[in-house]
């Protein structure tokens, strides 16, 4: 038992475990320590599902709404913006501005990223695994 160091048969250990107030704190030491490491680690991962419009003031659109509202509220405007669901990727450049960001957002984002892309893999990983797809497929 890890809470009083006594041994016992691995048919026992459930029963004791289940009664040893030594292994319950030992569990709760546990469980406090990694609810509060887990809260005071700043997460650096970017926000890939909500956007702001790049037009007006409006936020946290989902992709699909973004595409959406730009279509409804900002189809004549020609000013060049930065797309913020590319500026979210891994690969995007926050600042590169599209000379004409209704086609854009209407040509490239009809889909979500996340549908075909696993971000926690690096280019050459992804690249690798498309090509032994695309030989096994043959």
């Amino acid at each position: 038992c890890h809470g009083c160091r006594k041994h016992f048969l691995l048919s026992k250990i459930r029963a004791h475990v289940a009664t040893c107030s030594k292994y319950q704190n030992y569990i709760m030491e546990g469980v406090k320590a990694t609810t509060k490491d887990a809260s005071l680690q700043p997460r650096n991962v970017p926000n890939r599902y909500t956007f702001p419009c790049p037009y007006c003031p409006e936020k946290n659109f989902d992709q699909e709404g973004l595409v959406e509202h730009c279509k409804l509220s900002h189809s004549t405007d020609t000013k060049s913006v930065v797309c913020p669901i590319c500026a979210s990727m891994p690969w995007g450049d926050p600042n590169y501005r599209s000379a004409n960001f209704i086609e854009h957002i209407q040509r490239r984002h009809q889909f979500s990223y996340d549908t075909f892309v696993d971000y926690d893999v690096d280019e050459e990983d992804m690249m690798n695994q498309v090509l032994q797809r695309s030989i096994i497929d043959q």
